[in-house]
Formats: C-alpha cells, structure tokens, sequence
C-alpha cells in the first residue's frame, strides 16, 4: 500500500505519547483516533497532539467501527496486550505492541498463532524492541555475524535502574503480576534480554535468583539475577533491578574469541579494532520513530517487519524462564517454557 497510515494509539498513558510523538515525526503516519477508558487521559494526549485532534474512544472496537485505522499501536498494560491485539487483527488491521509480547505464554503463544494467520493476508504484526534498530547495537550486531568478534563466549548485561516507591503507588496495576506480569525483569530488562538473544542467538537454559529488596506493596521483584546459556556455547549473565539508586545506564557486554564489545547506554564504547560507531543512545522518541521507519516498508511491501511476534515470544520465554527457574530453584531449560511445559506452575506461582 502507499499513501498515508492511520493509526489508533490504544493506551493513553506516558508511552502512548512517545508513540503518539513519534508518528508525529514519520511523513507517512498519522494518528487519527486514541483510545483509552480513563477519558481524561485520552483527552490530555489529544490536547499534546494538537489540530487536527483525533477522535477519542473507550475502546478499540468502538474505533475500528468509527474511524479510519490502518494501524493499530498497542500501549496499554502488559496484562492487556493480547486482547487488543487479538481484536485489531481479527478487524484486518496491521498491530504494534509494545514490550512485552503479553504476560501470559498461553495468550503469546495464541497471539503468534494468529499473527501467522493474519500474514498470509498481508498483515504485519510486530513487537517494539526499538534499541535493536539503534545504530551502535546494529554495528555490534553486523560484527558478530560478519565474524569480526570470533566465536561469541561470553556476554555480562545490566539494568540497574531506580523506581521509587511512589512509581508503584501512582497505580493499582504496577507492580502486579496480573498486569505488569513481572518486575525489574518483565518491565525494565526484557529489551535488554531481547538484544542478549539476537546477538548471542538461541537461548537453551536459564538459571536464576530473584528478590524484593527495596519496595512495598508490591507483588514482584525488584533484583534479579540469571545466567543463560546459549546453543553456540556461550553464557551470559544478566541482571535486572529497580533498586538502584540514583539509577545508572544499561551496560551490555559481548565478548568473543577475536574482540569483544561494549555497549553502555546503547553506545559503543568499546568496539572491535577501536572503531568509533556514531549515533549512540536514542530518546524514546527516536528509537520508536526508527521502528516505525522499519514497520511502514513492511506494511508496504506485505512482508514480517524487522521484529517479529516470534522475536517477542522467545524473549518472553526466556523472562519466564527467569521467574520459573527462581521459582523451583533449578535450572530451566527455555524450549520447555516454549512448548507450555510449565504452563501451570505458572499460574500457580501468578
């Protein structure tokens, strides 16, 4: 297709803005409806975007059935990702969602499901892990696969951030399993466990610790510790928090036979040969405008965008590998949470 995009932003809240922002800056989109029950976030963020205003509406069906929609951008909580995806692919509309896939492996494995469906019709469907598209971590990426680093060995990755406990309090679902569907690792680390599997490749077994340390009132943790093991041989150790106060950048570290390479913040700033690698850390705004670049050539061309629903279920899968692994106190070898092996311990622990 050509022409202009129309797209229908579900969840009126902070990353709805980013979204909404970053369609701003695309030529080819526009947003023509928002929708969300709490009107008066639908309102603020209608006033944000400006003339013209886009319709508002309670929910997405209201939407399909109102206004133009090309495009449906996913922004609500975890918790509800599934369903709104499920309705806009059911309505022929091309999806977005925002990290992560779902929180529920059952509801990923059927979104998956139906995306594969929804292809074969020319829909695309993706998830956003807009960092895989920041320049210093594609150059990293070009580098393992051109062979530069050798064999890949190792990788040390951390997240420690800060989240006071007023974040929590500022509304009953954070920090729920239900909705948020996990913590430091579901919420703050699962974009960076995304780029420990696409640089490193398939992930085969996960163990790990988990705790709550630094907040209450909350069902989930905010510390998490893990080791993966990856079917080249390599191993990785991750660790996620929300307990690190004042919060620090996001440090990736990928270690090979031949070169190693460091990425903090999402800039190089070490790199095989010493090369400089330019265009380091991108606002929110500027990594989200960089997958829509990516998405609206895929929506052109009928073809899967450059993050596909598969992308976001393995690394789903390897956060609930975390949880799971912490949970029974043994290693957990990710294609069983694939295959629903541990579905119901699942639930139980939920």
């Amino acid at each position: 297709m050509s022409g202009d995009l129309a797209v229908a932003i579900v969840g009126c809240g902070i990353i709805g803005r980013n979204h909404a922002d970053a369609i701003a800056r695309h030529p080819r989109l526009r947003v023509s409806a928002l929708v969300d029950p709490v009107l008066p976030a639908s309102r603020a963020l209608a006033e944000h975007i400006g003339s013209p205003a886009p319709d508002r509406y309670r929910a997405l069906d209201e939407a399909l059935a109102g206004a133009e929609v090309d495009l449906v951008a996913i922004c609500t909580p975890s918790g509800l990702h599934g369903e709104a995806a499920e309705t806009a692919l059911a309505a022929g509309k091309h999806v977005l969602i925002e990290k992560p896939l779902e929180v529920s492996l059952p509801a990923a494995r059927r979104l998956a499901r139906l995306a594969g469906e929804a292809q074969q019709h020319g829909q695309v469907c993706s998830v956003v892990s807009q960092h895989r598209f920041d320049p210093p971590v594609a150059a990293v990426r070009s580098s393992i696969v051109g062979g530069r680093l050798g064999a890949v060995t190792s990788a040390v990755a951390s997240v420690p951030w800060w989240r006071t406990q007023e974040y929590y309090d500022s509304a009953q679902w954070r920090g729920t399993w239900a909705f948020d569907g996990g913590g430091a690792v579901m919420n703050q680390g699962v974009h960076t466990v995304d780029l420990l599997v696409w640089l490193l490749g398939r992930p085969v077994e996960v163990a790990a610790s988990t705790a709550r340390l630094a907040h209450e009132r909350i069902e989930v943790e905010d510390v998490a510790v893990a080791t993966i093991r990856f079917a080249g041989g390599a191993l990785a150790v991750f660790h996620a928090t929300t307990a690190a106060y004042p919060g620090l950048p996001v440090r990736l570290q990928v270690h090979g036979s031949r070169g190693s390479a460091v990425l903090d913040d999402d800039r190089a700033t070490f790199f095989p040969g010493g090369d400089e690698v330019v265009g380091g850390a991108a606002d929110f705004v500027e990594g989200h405008l960089r997958q829509y670049a990516d998405l609206v050539p895929a929506v052109d061309g009928g073809r899967p965008a450059g993050v596909t629903i598969h992308d976001g279920l393995l690394a789903l899968a390897v956060v609930n590998a975390i949880y799971l692994s912490a949970t029974l106190g043994r290693p957990v070898a990710v294609d069983d949470v694939l295959r629903g092996v541990f579905d119901d311990v699942t639930q139980n622990v939920r």
